[in-house]
């Protein structure tokens, strides 16, 4: 009876140890690649965005999202660098053609508009509403 104690208490530590370990290996393992980083590597952004590499610098990454697109991320985004012999590419789309363009444009849909519409202007300007909340 003495000894249940003891082992309740190892027994709940163990695996907090083990668990602290885990988390220390899968930290460095990340650390290291995100610092392998190089221009021209593939990855994937921890938002799901699949970007080539482009320039890297001290704390920040750019990744070339799209042809001539180039945003600046911070290293730490990187969730993983893709094999070499997995180029992304969006060849298995189909293309938006001018005829597509056309289409949707002459049909009418039950959507809202994205045309402007003459609004009224509000029911009284700034001025008359801090002459009333000072009133109030």
């Amino acid at each position: 009876m003495d000894l249940l104690f003891p082992l309740l208490i190892v027994a709940l530590l163990v695996p907090l140890f083990l668990n602290a370990r885990r988390q220390k290996k899968v930290l460095a393992k990340t650390t290291e690649m995100q610092d392998s980083l190089e221009v021209g590597d593939e990855v994937v952004t921890t938002a799901g965005l699949y970007a080539r590499v482009v320039l890297v610098e001290d704390d920040t990454i750019d990744l070339e999202i799209a042809d001539g697109v180039i945003t600046t991320w911070s290293r730490a985004v990187v969730r993983e660098v893709l094999p070499d012999g997995s180029e992304f590419d969006d060849t298995e789309f189909e293309t938006t053609t001018d005829a597509d363009i056309a289409a949707l444009d002459s049909s009418t849909s039950a959507g809202p508009s994205l045309h402007k519409t003459d609004v009224s202007g509000p029911d009284e300007t700034v001025e008359q509403t801090a002459k009333r909340l000072e009133k109030e």
